[in-house]
């Protein structure tokens, strides 16, 4: 998970403020850019109003510290991530296909997302609270949509008895390994394509009847 990014310190900052029309999404944006280029650890909220070209008082009015901020744009972030992978699935395929590939689409669409990468490369204490200690709300998001949608397998016949959330909750920490270490499992023998079709089979053989 290589950083592609190459920022002159010197380059003029645009008041990305004034390109989205909400005000609290340019904010986010601006705090977005400033992790990308030097990351969590030198971030603050007073480069965020600048960069956003607001007043400081206008960014502690929306976040009392830059933690509260981070929550809001990575929930942010990874809810466009995973409703860009359902929104790519054909309803007409079968329930399990369906919850599969949406599951490993994100895993993909995650490892691949510059933000995600890049607090990996830089800060990846930041992702430990998550995996470690409590749910973040996008996991929460992700429980939901993938219960329904064993629930939804269920019903049709098409994914084995047991309780949804449990199962649920199993795919999903199957699935963290694949976001945070696929990379150490690539090498010449082993490409990340093989590896997802690997995640595939998995998943579908946990849920078939």
């Amino acid at each position: 998970m290589t950083s592609q990014r190459h920022n002159s310190p010197d380059q003029p900052v645009v008041p990305v403020a004034s390109l989205r029309q909400s005000p609290r999404d340019g904010y986010l944006d601006a705090a977005r850019e400033c992790i990308l280029d030097v990351g969590w650890r030198r971030t603050t909220l007073t480069e965020v109003a600048r960069r956003a070209g607001v007043s400081r008082m206008t960014i502690y009015r929306t976040w009392a510290d830059m933690p509260k901020l981070l929550g809001d744009l990575m929930t942010r972030e990874w809810t466009a991530v995973i409703e860009a992978a359902v929104a790519a699935q054909d309803p007409a395929r079968p329930a399990v296909d369906r919850m599969v590939d949406s599951i490993v689409a994100t895993v993909r669409h995650l490892r691949e997302n510059e933000l995600f990468v890049r607090i990996v490369e830089l800060d990846p204490e930041l992702l430990l609270p998550y995996l470690l200690a409590r749910r973040g709300r996008t996991q929460d998001l992700i429980l939901g949509l993938v219960a329904d949608a064993v629930r939804t397998g269920q019903e049709a016949g098409e994914v084995r008895a047991g309780n949804p959330v449990a199962i649920a909750r199993g795919l999903l920490l199957a699935a963290h390994g694949f976001v945070l270490s696929a990379h150490t499992m690539v090498d010449d023998e082993v490409t990340e394509e093989e590896l997802d079709a690997e995640l595939t089979a998995l998943m579908t053989k946990a849920v078939l009847p």
